[in-house]
């Protein structure tokens, strides 16, 4: 079956794995927790099914990736680390190094299956002419071969089977409500002012000054005055000044109102409903006791 990166296979495989990014996350040896190295990728078939974890052993072998068996591995996503199970320095250093354009083939994988199989397994498949795997024996026991046309991971739960190791864990998860509060635009007022003219009138009362000359008749007229009296001069002129008034009309600007602006929050309480899912256990004990165990409060 193919085998592919996961970050090839599954651009949201974050979501895969117990909800981790397991990228970056630390390997250490079960038991001796000794670092041997990081999390690179990691490789599934065409059913999105986990074979390999791809290791970087460089606190073992500097510069050196090579492929561990998902069974072989043992995920802790509370303290964010990767457990190999059954792994030594001396096999790290004699598995075969994984680079980009290493091919995962049949091939190729029967050199990493190699490396991980013990000479004290039991013959557990059948063996045949097509076998690409060596038979060899100790202390009686010998290691099975596989078929190449017919070679299957669940041949070897010890590699591929997450569950054959003790100390499984998965979470349990729920959703719940988280209200926030965002603050949003919702409008805008302009306030502004603009000049409107409209013409005014106004009455404003003048006075103008002007000449009355009045010719009369004295009542002495006709009769006859002394020559002294009768002053006769040519020139004589009466001056009387002459005025009149004239409208001033200006404009004042003054204060008609003021206005006011401001801003008033009303409050109110917004309720909303959501149906959200929780994670139950369920135990299938097949008649075998079980001791429950929680740190729950």
């Amino acid at each position: 079956m193919p085998l592919h990166r996961i970050s090839e296979f599954d651009p949201d495989y974050h979501n895969t794995i117990q909800g981790k990014d397991i990228k970056g996350m630390g390997v250490y040896v079960r038991g001796t927790d000794e670092k041997i190295g990081t999390i690179s990728d990691a490789v599934v078939d065409d059913e999105g099914a986990f074979r390999y974890l791809i290791v970087d052993i460089g606190f073992w072998v500097f510069g050196k990736k090579v492929l561990l068996p998902i069974g072989k591995a043992q995920i802790d996503s509370r303290a964010d680390r990767v457990y190999v199970v059954g792994i030594t320095r001396e096999q790290a250093e004699n598995l075969p190094e994984y680079q980009e354009h290493t091919p995962l083939d049949y091939d190729y994988e029967e050199r990493v299956r190699g490396g991980y199989r013990t000479q004290s397994v039991e013959s557990s498949a059948p063996l045949d002419a097509t076998s690409t795997a060596a038979v060899g024996s100790t202390s009686g026991r010998t290691t099975p071969s596989y078929d190449r046309n017919n070679y299957a991971y669940a041949q070897e739960p010890d590699l591929y089977d997450v569950s054959a190791h003790e100390d499984q864990t998965f979470k349990l998860y729920e959703e719940r409500l988280v209200a926030n509060k965002q603050r949003r635009k919702t409008g805008e007022v302009a306030i502004g002012k603009h000049v409107e003219t409209e013409t005014a009138r106004v009455a404003v009362p003048v006075e103008k000054e002007r000449i009355v000359i009045e010719r009369v008749t004295p009542q002495d007229a006709g009769k006859v005055v002394s020559p002294e009296t009768a002053n006769f001069r040519e020139g004589e002129v009466a001056h009387m000044e002459i005025y009149e008034e004239v409208a001033d009309v200006r404009k004042e600007a003054f204060v008609r109102e003021e206005v006011r602006v401001q801003k008033v929050v009303d409050k109110e309480t917004v309720e909303a409903q959501e149906t959200i899912r929780r994670e139950e256990l369920d135990v299938d004990t097949d008649g075998t006791p079980i001791v429950n165990k929680t740190d729950r409060i």
